[in-house]
């Protein structure tokens, strides 16, 4: 059977990322990576498989940066486009910032997708930090994750400190812990890892407690063979030979070409030894090293400068003037020119990086018919494997770099050889066609499985279910005890027809209870596992199967909350006592009442005021008093929902039977009350969109649903397909 085409939604958070004039080499954060997420969107658009790709990154408002990236979206091809999305300040910031700001863009992309036709099917992340983001979008949506790391925290760190940085400062600079317990954390959930080489898979990934080799596809990504091709294909536009050749005494000599980022780990330094060392280097070549764009060195990030200067430095120790050509500034359609320019001198491109976990460069390299240089460590020893198109070095030594580029540059014939089968290996072995065919061939089976997962669990009611909130246009909550609970003839008949407008109408649960405790009960009576559970009167909020934690509602209710000064300050308050430490959580401090004892809950307020305490005060049953923050309550806990969502509050029915549930009943969503409600709610009658219901339990909670002809309305935004 013809499978239906799919949505892909791909996460690539740092850098500058636009479709034109790619900014390589800028920053530390605008990379391979930034090339690697632009052509596979664009193959992946092309693919009669794929109905639609947005490529999901960050909106930039910098008047220090193009205005380019302020726009929400730009078109990469037929079914392929950027979509940009603000969270965080609107200047430009690096990467190792923008970790405080991700909860604030999984809120924004939950909107941005909330507004699309329908989900995507796959979740497709890049680098930690938009792992983290798709983490959080996968729990939440139900939707599979596909991850590719590009770099690893706990592999640069290692060789950091290997070169000599203090671990503490590394810490302060690049939140190194954080980063890594977010890739510990993406790779225990993420259905597929893919990675560029076997040796990623083995030597970077090995050194992860939650990997599993089992869930990796080595998919080595493509080059564009229109724009990366030998020199006698094109002329040389005669700008690049001048950006070279105004450096140097001799340029028609060959070229070694380095190009790269100015960065520590991409070894530069020791290329400009290995060259300024060996005077018969230095005699066949001149070297070229195109380190980014840049216009003043002092403006420079201090790594890139530290970077700059020591090329410098040692371009004036070995006194290479005259050999040696650092231009200031390229373009990104210089780059195939750049690599021809090369071919055609009888050149040779070298990548020195102390560790690469692919090496695009290597492959472009070859599709122009320059045979490479590479370090031994990482992605090029697959790539030199397959292309068999030159030499790999050990990054660290000096002389062996030195070594390994003579031998390529005085050997005529096997320069020749070397040129032919590097241009062969990338049509055999590096189109972004066959990375694209690969895979989609694996999503589909992803998705398949993905699919009769869904549908076993559907199938019975005790077993768990996605998280449909985000999806449908309506939302039953209901209070457990007393509401939900109590009648199991009346309960059976109300989940018949929450499994009937599965994927229509979301089901949650609030409760006084604590997590553990409401998920007892509903197991006890046979409830379908809700898309969401607010519990412990509404101060935590956890979705789906998994029952993640909603750590934005966490910081939004943590406000004015100071815990241990209010247990103190209740001390004083008589016909209170402190329940069992089972019924206490971070964020609510629960009591049992003596109702005929117990002042009236304004002058306990005054009087916690008075002391500049502040919490919100609900009674229920007129038996318990709980303290929550001034923020939190089932109530809110809606409104929290409703704004994360998208829902509007008029789609929401909420039933209840006592005084904890009155703050959910306010308002514009749509109130029931049971008919077996306690006393002190009942001060809500007369209210607008507050039906009390003659039936009791979950009959009642039917009764409020046929008075509001709630769920008849409402149309499947995503349906499940075989």
């Amino acid at each position: 059977m013809e499978q239906p085409p799919i949505y892909i939604l791909m996460l690539s958070i740092h850098g500058l990322v636009r479709g034109h004039d790619l900014e390589l080499g800028r920053d530390a954060d605008t990379g391979g990576q930034v090339t690697y997420v632009i052509e596979l969107a664009r193959a992946l658009g092309r693919h009669p498989g794929v109905e639609r790709v947005d490529l999901l990154t960050r909106l930039i408002d910098d008047p220090l940066v193009s205005p380019d990236y302020a726009a929400p979206e730009e078109k990469l091809g037929p079914r392929a486009r950027i979509v940009r999305l603000p969270f965080g300040p609107k200047r430009y910031l690096r990467k190792e910032v923008l970790w405080k700001h991700l909860e604030h863009l999984v809120d924004r992309c939950l909107h941005y997708l909330r507004g699309q036709q329908r989900l995507p099917d796959i979740i497709h992340s890049h680098y930690a930090d938009a792992g983290y983001v798709g983490l959080q979008l996968s729990r939440l949506l139900g939707i599979p994750q596909v991850h590719t790391g590009h770099s690893l925290g706990r592999g640069k760190l290692q060789r950091l400190i290997d070169a000599g940085r203090k671990e503490r400062s590394l810490e302060r600079q690049f939140n190194f812990a954080q980063r890594i317990a977010a890739e510990e954390e993406v790779l225990s959930h993420a259905a597929l890892i893919v990675t560029s080489t076997r040796q990623e898979i083995l030597s970077q990934y090995g050194a992860y407690h939650n990997f599993d080799g089992k869930k990796a596809l080595v998919i080595p990504p493509g080059t564009d063979t229109s724009r990366f091709s030998t020199p006698g294909r094109r002329p040389i536009p005669e700008t690049v030979g001048r950006m070279v050749d105004r450096f140097l005494h001799d340029p028609d000599k060959p070229c070694i070409l380095a190009i790269c980022r100015p960065e520590t780990k991409k070894n530069l330094q020791r290329l400009l030894v290995a060259y300024g060392e060996d005077e018969g280097l230095q005699e066949m070549a001149n070297l070229v090293v195109v380190a980014g764009n840049r216009d003043d060195i002092r403006t420079m990030d201090p790594a890139q400068q530290q970077v700059i200067a020591d090329m410098l430095f040692a371009v004036d120790r070995f006194d290479l003037w005259g050999r040696v050509a650092l231009p200031k500034h390229h373009r990104m359609e210089d780059i195939p020119d750049l690599y021809r320019l090369a071919a055609r001198r009888r050149g040779v491109f070298v990548n020195p990086a102390l560790t690469e976990p692919f090496g695009l460069t290597l492959i472009e390299a070859a599709a122009s018919g320059l045979p490479v240089v590479a370090t031994e460590d990482g992605g090029p020893s697959d790539i030199v494997g397959n292309c068999r198109n030159g030499i790999l070095i050990d990054p660290l030594q000096p002389a062996a770099i030195a070594e390994a580029l003579k031998t390529v540059l005085g050997d005529r014939r096997a320069w020749r050889q070397w040129s032919r089968n590097g241009v062969l290996g990338v049509r055999r072995h590096y189109t972004w066609a066959g990375h694209v065919d690969k895979y989609l061939r694996t999503i589909r089976r992803l998705l398949r499985k993905d699919r009769k997962r869904v549908r076993r669990q559907l199938a019975t009611i005790v077993h768990d279910r996605k998280s449909l909130l985000p999806i449908a246009r309506q939302a039953l909550i209901s209070d457990i005890d007393n509401t939900l609970v109590g009648d199991r003839d009346g309960l059976r008949q109300l989940v018949e027809w929450l499994l009937v407008r599965a994927g229509r109408v979301a089901f949650g649960v609030a409760t006084g209870r604590s997590l553990v405790s409401a998920i007892k009960v509903l197991r006890d009576w046979r409830v379908p596992m809700p898309d969401v559970v607010i519990t412990s009167v509404g101060t935590e909020i956890a979705y789906g199967p998994d029952l993640r934690q909603d750590s934005g509602w966490a910081k939004h209710i943590r406000h004015q909350w100071r815990r241990e000064a209010l247990a103190e300050a209740m001390r004083a308050i008589p016909g209170i006592e402190l329940q069992r430490e089972e019924h206490q959580r971070e964020f609510k401090l629960s009591y049992n009442v003596e109702p005929d004892s117990l002042p009236p809950l304004e002058e306990i307020a005054t009087s916690l005021l008075q002391k500049n305490l502040r919490a919100n005060l609900v009674y229920s049953h007129q038996a318990y008093l709980d303290l929550l923050p001034v923020r939190a309550s089932k109530g809110q806990a809606i409104r929290y929902l409703a704004y994360k969502w998208g829902l509007p509050l008029h789609a929401f029915l909420v039933a209840g039977d006592s005084g904890n549930d009155i703050q959910m009943m306010l308002g514009d969503t749509l109130g029931v009350i049971v008919g077996n409600h306690s006393p002190e709610i009942r001060s809500l009658r007369g209210r607008h969109q507050v039906y009390f219901a003659g039936q009791h339990y979950a009959l009642g909670i039917l009764e409020g649903i046929d008075h509001y002809q709630f769920g008849s309305s409402c149309h499947p935004t995503r349906l499940l397909t075989p």
